[in-house]
């Protein structure tokens, strides 16, 4: 049975989502369909980006994603189906998909050319679900679309390196429902630029020295626990996905906040880490 997931900025209060499922079910009955996320914040292209890289793969092989973010056609904004990881994903063409093809290469990559027989004002309800419902009975990308070699790559996905490697400067891309601010910087990038060096994390007026494990690092277990008092304490850490993330532990936007309201970090925000220079080379005669 093809499995077919949704990816959105729909919301659960408007009736996009559900005419969407009853679209897939009423041109293919037999699919099973998977809600990853309808809370996508409205048109934000790295949110997005960043919630289906980490959830694609958990997936099986042949499954097919519809991303519906900013999906509106226009000269600047194709939509295009991909065949990746031997993943299925069907979107715009506005780099919501330069995230993962930075790791993965594709395999195959076609501009959907089937819009002069649907006339549509919702392209994720029409296009997106006949697109996907064909790859689901086996169809080819070759048929709903004409073959491309590239597609629109994010900006600032990577982040900043001085010359002197003494800084490297990322950005916020994405917020969690606890209100942990999750970075572009990556472990694997963090290594390589730091190679073994002290440094300091900046967040606003924030200041780390120390990247933790885990969340629970902050505690201090040879205490009682009525004495830890850990709860609200900041923190960094690589999150489960190896993003460098500010987080706030057993953190709750409603009651103790988060990292994002109580350092005042939003998305597109500036984090910076500096590195202590490098120790020059002393040479013996």
């Amino acid at each position: 049975m093809a499995i077919i997931t949704l990816t959105t900025d729909f919301g659960e209060k408007d009736h996009f989502a559900g005419a969407v499922k009853g679209a897939i079910y009423s041109e293919h009955p037999e699919v099973r369909i998977v809600d990853i996320s309808h809370s996508v914040s409205p048109f934000n292209i790295p949110e997005a980006a960043y919630i289906i890289q980490n959830a694609y793969a958990n997936f099986p092989k042949g499954t097919i994603h519809i991303i519906g973010i900013d999906s509106e056609l226009n000269q600047e904004n194709k939509h295009i189906a991909i065949k990746l990881d031997d993943h299925y994903f069907i979107c715009a063409n506005n780099g919501i998909l330069s995230m993962i093809t930075s790791f993965i290469l594709p395999e195959k990559m076609v501009e959907i050319n089937i819009h002069n027989t649907i006339k549509t004002t919702f392209p994720v309800l029409d296009t997106f679900v006949k697109v996907a419902c064909h790859i689901a009975r086996g169809g080819t990308l070759e048929v709903i679309g004409k073959p491309i070699e590239k597609i629109k790559e994010l900006k600032n996905l990577v982040p900043y390196v001085n010359e002197e490697k003494t800084q490297l400067i990322g950005s916020v891309i994405y917020i969690d429902n606890y209100g942990n601010v999750v970075t572009n910087i990556t472990k694997a990038f963090f290594d390589s630029v730091q190679k073994g060096r002290a440094f300091e994390i900046s967040a606003r007026n924030h200041k780390f020295k120390k990247i933790a494990k885990s969340y629970s690092d902050v505690l201090d277990f040879s205490l009682e626990e009525h004495k830890r008092h850990a709860d609200g304490r900041g923190l960094v850490l690589f999150n489960s996905s190896n993003y460098l993330e500010i987080a706030i532990y057993k953190s709750n936007t409603q009651t103790v906040g988060g990292a994002s309201t109580l350092m005042g970090l939003s998305f597109r925000d500036t984090i910076t880490i500096n590195f202590e220079k490098p120790k020059p080379i002393i040479y013996n005669h």
